[in-house]
């Protein structure tokens, strides 16, 4: 089997007290004096699902995808600070110059996602899959996986997908092997699949922890695997909430990202990327109602720029992505502030014959989109 090391990091520094006791006012100031001073140098990249807090000086906002691209593109900067999670700074370092560096501002935001396909998982259930369907496999991998699934899958003849493009890529893979093997999401998988008029009955899900494929249905059907992993963040919204926005609101217009569960996605009005989300709410007419299922912090961004809707959130109990808020005001200011001393912390570095094959991956999916 083919195991390599995933990324090269520098030992975690850890956040000093002193960064925890300034005022908001006063890391606010030294970011500021930081951008200043180095200009173009320093190019500070923030997912729409940061805190407000980190938004405010990020130089560009997108998902993970847009935010790996913007940095390639910017053949100025010498150092990028990104403010998401790790697989994102992973891409992000993937697609730029070796020259360019890469920092994570915590390294303990991590992608619960993403680390529900490990590389050793990954190969000990492709033997298997082998074995049952042999060579009539091709593997897609959603952006948010490691660089070594992302290495894999290119190495595979693979692709990986964006939830923007994952019905394109999914017709591609279909005309390249009998069957697909979508990871690590599994509801962006069937839904995409399903909008296809695949039905559910030709869908498999292979359960990594149990080493097996949970599926009841004849194997000679079977069109698309489905990696048991999950969003945490969208996993929350569920038919209740769909059946009690209804009923509290009955001219409300539902919107879910295709991270959400099939049943949720069933209901909906619309389904569809970060991307379309904020298009859909953006150009919606004034005085309508949108009930989002997607992450906190950009429904609230939503809420706060178009005030002549009404944006709320499908769970009235949801939370912001946790791991995606480890990043905060005072992780950036110390990560901006090392790297004006010339002493990067947390700098992502993914390994050369990792990034060859995560590159091939990235490569046939923008070649094709």
């Amino acid at each position: 089997m083919r195991i390599l090391e995933i990324v090269q990091n520098k030992p975690t520094n850890m956040l000093p007290e002193k960064y925890k006791q300034m005022s908001v006012e006063e890391l606010e100031t030294r970011v500021r004096k930081i951008k200043d001073k180095m200009g173009k140098k320093l190019f500070i990249l923030g997912h729409h699902y940061q805190k407000d807090e980190v938004i405010q000086f990020a130089d560009a906002t997108g998902d993970s995808l847009q935010l790996a691209q913007m940095a390639a593109r910017n053949k100025e900067a010498e150092f990028i600070a990104f403010c998401g999670v790790h697989f994102m700074a992973e891409t992000a370092d993937i697609l730029t110059t070796d020259e360019q560096k890469v920092v994570l501002p915590d390294m303990r935001a991590g992608c619960s996602l993403a680390d529900m396909a490990d590389i050793h998982q990954t190969l000990l259930g492709w033997e298997v899959m082998q074995k049952q369907f042999g060579d009539t496999i091709i593997p897609l991998t959603y952006i948010n996986s490691t660089a070594a699934i992302k290495d894999f899958v290119g190495r595979q003849g693979g692709a990986t997908v964006t939830s923007s493009n994952a019905r394109k890529m999914l017709e591609w893979a279909l005309t390249q092997k009998d069957r697909v093997l979508f990871l690590p999401d599994q509801h962006l998988g069937r839904n995409t699949a399903f909008d296809l008029g695949i039905p559910l009955e030709q869908m498999a899900v292979w359960n990594p922890i149990m080493e097996r494929f949970e599926y009841e249905g004849n194997f000679d059907n079977v069109k698309i695997i489905l990696w048991k992993g999950h969003c945490s963040v969208h996993a929350l919204f569920t038919v209740e909430n769909v059946k009690n926005i209804r009923k509290k609101h009955p001219d409300v217009n539902i919107i879910v990202h295709p991270e959400c569960a099939r049943e949720v996605v069933e209901l909906a009005d619309y389904a569809g990327s970060t991307a379309y989300i904020i298009e859909t709410i953006k150009n919606a007419e004034p005085g309508t109602k949108w009930a989002v299922g997607t992450e906190m912090n950009l429904v609230n961004r939503l809420a706060a720029k178009y005030t002549d809707k009404k944006i709320f959130s499908l769970n009235p109990f949801m939370c912001a992505c946790l791991t995606m808020n480890r990043i905060d005001l005072p992780h950036l200011t110390w990560a901006i502030e090392m790297i004006d001393r010339g002493e990067l912390v947390n700098q992502i570095t993914v390994g050369k014959e990792i990034a060859e094959g995560s590159t091939l991956a990235l490569d046939r999916m923008l070649q094709l989109s």
